[in-house]
């Protein structure tokens, strides 16, 4: 077992910029190719190469400390495999009530 500290090489803050539990990462190395990164790189290129997940189900799905996650991304990110996007803000959301208005429409027809 590799302690974390040593997976990270003692960085406590990724490279570039600071990821949201709720930033979504998505994969963009394409399929068959092996990045020149170690496995636990690999494993959330894996995770990450059909559907975006965010940070904190990133962290979950490797068991890993999510200080960790957030610099293994970093590096990620730095080299190219990674995409970050932000989820789409509440505010930009519909509102309740016009989703609702919606489905009673259509459960008119």
């Amino acid at each position: 077992m590799v302690r974390s500290y040593a997976l990270v090489q003692g960085r406590t803050v990724p490279t570039g910029r600071e990821f949201d539990l709720i930033a979504l990462v998505v994969s963009d190395l394409p399929e068959g190719s092996d990045p020149p990164v170690g496995p636990e790189h690999g494993a959330i290129l894996g995770l990450c190469r059909d559907d975006a997940l965010s940070v904190a189900e990133i962290a979950a799905e490797t068991d890993l400390p999510l200080g960790v996650v957030r610099v293994l991304l970093g590096d990620l990110l730095t080299a190219g495999y990674v995409r970050v996007r932000r989820p789409v803000p509440p505010a930009l959301l519909p509102d309740e009530h016009i989703l609702r208005e919606v489905i009673h429409g259509l459960r008119a027809l």
